[in-house]
């Protein structure tokens, strides 16, 4: 069966039968939900992506991309994501033998984008016999609602409670700490081939955090921006954050495309997006953090 958020009390009622003891994660925000709550023991399955915390990278791994990405550029990347798409209909598999031998109970997934994950519509379409719960978090308070949702339906509502209070709290200290100013006129790249501002949480992030951003829309999708017009923004400073990169990564990846960024102009900052700022989870807060720190000093 399959629930969205907003059926809150199917969810808790669901919670009170016992549901959720067996939790495969096809999300990796997901994952990092479900051990924030202290459901680790609980996880016998995640996607081919999950790997923190690192405790739970030792789980049987259900979904791998179709074309083998590693160490590719990010106009490599697009290319292998278009080529899938064009000839499979979907960027990912999914192991449907291993997830029915698992056994779970809850299954959670999301519908966000069928390009960084496992879309909700291929688990629907290949999993039976467990509750689907769908994760489609827009924005900072999605996340949260994202958080109940996985509390609600594995009855540890109050361990939720507790997480989404202490991300506000400390999310409310970083708006403190900037809300005087000065504000930086900020650039944000989420993809550099081709190039992309930023979109869903990042922009209300960024805003948190002290700054001016210059392209980008909060709860929409990040979007397409050609060279000429990033060149024309006149940023104090530009953020590499390019999608599902760690920090190794996006320096390959700053090498790589050099003169286009500096051509920008605008002090450089190079941020791990895969740990703190791709993933609608609890270390949103961390990339808060980090982005206050490299906006203000």
């Amino acid at each position: 069966m399959k629930r969205r958020r907003g059926e809150a009390a199917a969810i808790k009622t669901a919670a009170k039968g016992g549901e959720g003891r067996r939790i495969v994660s096809l999300l990796p925000s997901a994952t990092e939900i479900v051990c924030a709550l202290g459901l680790e023991d609980r996880l016998v399955g995640i996607s081919h992506s999950c790997d923190y915390p690192p405790s739970i990278t030792d789980r049987p791994r259900l979904s791998r991309a179709r074309a083998n990405l590693e160490g590719l550029s990010s106009g490599e990347i697009d290319a292998a994501v278009r080529a899938a798409l064009r000839d499979h209909g979907s960027v990912y598999e999914i192991d449907v033998d291993a997830i029915t031998a698992l056994e779970p109970d809850l299954i959670l997934t999301q519908g966000i984008c069928d390009v960084c994950a496992v879309p909700e519509s291929q688990v629907v379409a290949s999993v039976a016999g467990s509750q689907i719960i769908t994760l489609d978090a827009h924005d900072l308070s999605a996340i949260f609602a994202s958080i109940r949702d996985v509390g609600c339906v594995t009855g540890t509502v109050e361990r939720a409670e507790a997480c989404i209070a202490d991300m506000q709290r400390r999310i409310e200290a970083v708006r403190a700490r900037t809300a005087g100013g000065p504000w930086p006129r900020v650039l944000a790249l989420e993809w550099l081939d081709p190039p992309y501002v930023p979109g869903h949480w990042v922009p209300e992030l960024i805003a948190a955090a002290g700054g001016d951003l210059l392209a980008g829309t909060a709860r929409r999708p990040s979007y397409r921006i050609e060279w000429s017009e990033l060149r024309a923004l006149h940023p104090d400073i530009l953020l590499i954050m390019p999608c599902g990169f760690n920090l190794e990564e996006t320096r390959r990846e700053v090498e790589r495309y050099r003169d286009e960024l500096l051509a920008i102009g605008g002090h450089i900052e190079l941020l791990d997006a895969s740990a703190y700022f791709s993933r609608s989870g609890p270390r949103v807060v961390d990339g808060l953090e980090i982005l206050a720190a490299a906006l203000t000093g």
